[in-house]
């Protein structure tokens, strides 16, 4: 009993952290840039760091609103360049921003020798050790980035799937992206937070991809993400207790093979079929 209640918090946690990702990955997926949570990650974390050079604390609400700032300028950056139009491919400038802004991160971090550690635990996460006080605020952000995703989701689903006839129908594509990825920095920088950057970036996009393989529409893809999301939050998480496991990485490597069986067992049904 005494380890289901030390659980609680973490497995909540994460079951907050799989419904907004998971929903969020079948945008990424649909628009073919899988790299950028990870890049709006690492820009979060290089601002919590610049934060913490000038004397925040990590975990303050000072170095919450800077890393927002940094991932909204990030989010500006992303938005401005389309792959379909644009000369430069979207994905080259993510993946440069995610190279700058971690070579940025390990610069600003060789100036901080007190909060090392703290920036460390950032970047790296520790969802184990999570709040019920951290859990119930990344809650009520991420129900109102639900909310607003709602009310305009037939938007959003129209220009992740069909930019061009968003386009013909006169909707602002670079607006449009903006909102998206601004709404997806809110949830970025409170996810770094809790959980890290690695497991933030597989809690977005391997949900995703295993519900690919077997569905095709939006609502059994989420139905699906969802579920594995669950399932293997749980068990990363009992695992990394039981047998004494740094938790982020604990859950990593469980999505990792999850997914794998995922697309194994496709493949034998569809042999067998």
């Amino acid at each position: 009993m005494d380890t289901l209640t030390f659980l609680l918090a973490p497995f909540v946690a994460s079951l907050i952290l799989t419904g907004i990702h998971a929903y969020l990955g079948v945008h990424v997926v649909e628009r073919g840039v899988v790299f950028v949570d990870l890049a709006l990650a690492q820009i979060a974390a290089l601002g919590t760091t610049i934060a913490v050079l000038y004397g925040f604390d990590p975990h303050g609400r000072g170095s919450y609103w800077t890393s927002l700032a940094f991932t909204f300028l990030g989010a500006l950056v992303f938005s401005t360049v389309r792959a379909q139009s644009a000369r430069i491919p979207q994905e080259a400038i993510i993946g440069i921003s995610y190279a700058v802004a971690s070579a940025a991160a390990i610069l600003a971090m060789s100036k901080s020798i007190a909060q090392t550690e703290h920036l460390k635990e950032m970047l790296v996460g520790n969802i184990l050790t999570v709040s019920w006080g951290e859990v119930r605020t990344t809650a009520l952000v991420y129900g109102i980035i639900g909310l607003f995703h709602y009310v305009f989701r037939k938007k959003f689903l129209l220009i992740s799937m069909d930019p061009v006839k968003a386009e013909k129908q006169g909707l602002s594509l670079r607006f449009w992206d903006f909102l998206f990825y601004a709404s997806f920095g809110f949830v970025v920088t409170s996810s770094v937070a809790i959980a890290g950057v690695l497991l933030v970036f597989c809690y977005l996009i391997v949900p995703s991809v295993g519900a690919m393989l077997y569905a095709e529409r939006i609502g059994p893809r989420l139905a699906i993400g969802w579920t594995m999301g669950t399932l293997v939050s749980a068990l990363g998480v009992y695992l990394s207790l039981k047998i004494d496991l740094p938790t982020g990485a604990t859950i990593v490597c469980t999505f990792g093979v999850i997914l794998i069986l995922m697309a194994v067992f496709r493949g034998v049904v569809r042999r067998a079929i």
